[in-house]
């Protein structure tokens, strides 16, 4: 890639990283994209010729978002750190996330998600399911999964799980409850044992 062709993509980076910043903190219909221009030191034409509308700024920006939780988690998987801090890390970063995140623009990712064919589920199907195998297989590994318990069987729990957050009048209601869900799926009703 050439010095032009850099400091384009790089501008590109920029505004969809300040965008995604102000979506998260005022949602998106309070931020305009002079605001976004401002905060990625560009001009709104500079946006304009990026993207078409602020729809399409939109969209490209949940499409950065869902690539970037998939690289944090990619990550985390991949950390030369003991499995139960992996856990502890997937957990937290939920927690942070769940905290940070505006109601309005998890309220359009999730309808977003809900959608036939939607973005998210290609990227659950093409990274999430061999990194969640790769965890739970290093977890039984070290003791800390039970060995009897079929990944199918745990991939089936987390499918329900997903299947269910879909639904409209589900997904308004999960934001708050982020922390615990991820608790139970890791740790179950009983919690984390404590010896």
């Amino acid at each position: 890639m050439d010095g032009f062709q850099r400091r384009k993509e790089q501008k590109k980076r920029n505004i969809l990283e300040a965008s995604l910043a102000l979506f998260m903190e005022y949602g998106i219909q309070k931020v305009s994209i002079s605001e976004i221009a401002k905060h990625a030191n560009v001009s709104q034409v500079t946006i304009y010729n990026y993207f078409e509308n602020k729809h399409t700024l939109i969209h490209e920006v949940f499409l950065y978002y869902i690539e970037k939780a998939s690289r944090d988690f990619e990550q985390i998987v991949h950390d030369n750190i003991p499995f139960p801090d992996k856990i502890k890390k997937i957990i937290f970063n939920k927690k942070k996330i769940a905290n940070q995140i505006h109601v309005e623009f998890y309220q359009y990712m999730m309808k977003e998600y809900s959608a036939e064919g939607n973005y998210i589920e290609k990227i659950y199907v093409e990274k999430a399911i061999p990194y969640f195998t790769l965890l739970f297989n290093e977890g039984k590994e070290q003791g800390y999964i039970d060995e009897n318990l079929s990944n199918e069987a745990i991939l089936f729990y987390i499918q329900m799980l997903k299947d269910y957050m879909q639904r409209e009048d589900v997904h308004q209601k999960i934001l708050p409850l982020t922390e615990d869900i991820t608790n139970i799926f890791f740790y179950g009703i009983v919690g984390m044992r404590r010896d």
